[in-house]
């Protein structure tokens, strides 16, 4: 089917909707970690423009007083509370705790106050106090970047909107070992859970928001 009819195919089913930005967001920045980077590591993507693009958005968030969140993945030696994940995907034991592939790439470096998740699981949600975290701090809106599209992203987005949070997904500021798998997973986000934003629109919209701190005397 072609582009076109498969856009009104799908328009004409009720997809495709805009959620919209909310009024009160946070950044996300899911599993840039060195597996993905590291030419030696089995889970080489070639994802540095998605690296570069989310960073951006981040630095648009800081700017602006917008929390910003991270996720890593890390294992105990021998990969025990990775369950049936790791069972699946066993090249996940090189994220475990202490081993380089775990690290953050060069140049992405968390504040000291900026929140960071480990997890085991796809979901940025899933054995975590991400949702509770963000129903305290009320928001509303979490915007997406992050590693990969058809993963991790793919599965906290689907968790986003079913905890109640508009999820807005960074098409350059996402990616993925292959471009299908990428842009399969970008168009089926924003048709059933997510809008699928460009990085200017985001970086725009992030632009309106000064809740910086004010500065100590």
């Amino acid at each position: 089917m072609a582009q076109q009819d498969l856009n009104k195919d799908y328009a004409g089913a009720g997809y495709n909707l805009r959620l919209g930005f909310g009024e009160r967001p946070a950044v996300i920045l899911i599993d840039f970690v060195e597996a993905y980077f590291d030419k030696t590591s089995p889970l080489y993507a070639g994802v540095d423009a998605a690296l570069a693009s989310a960073m951006r958005v981040r630095d648009a968030a800081r700017r602006a007083g917008v929390p910003v969140i991270y996720t890593n993945v890390v294992y105990s030696q021998g990969g025990y509370n990775g369950g049936m994940f790791i069972k699946k995907v066993p090249t996940l034991h090189i994220m475990e705790k202490g081993r380089p592939m775990g690290a953050w790439p060069k140049g992405l470096t968390p504040n000291d106050d900026e929140l960071v998740i480990s997890k085991q699981y796809p979901s940025a949600f899933f054995g975590t106090s991400l949702s509770s975290t963000l129903t305290a701090h009320g928001i509303d809106t979490l915007i997406l970047t992050g590693l990969t599209t058809s993963g991790c992203v793919r599965a906290t987005c689907i968790d986003t909107v079913s905890y109640g949070f508009r999820p807005m997904v960074v098409r350059e500021a996402c990616g993925d070992r292959d471009a299908r798998p990428h842009e399969a997973n970008l168009f089926d986000m924003n048709a059933k859970y997510a809008d699928v934003v460009g990085e200017q629109e985001t970086i725009a919209y992030l632009a309106r928001f000064d809740n910086r701190r004010p500065a100590k005397n």
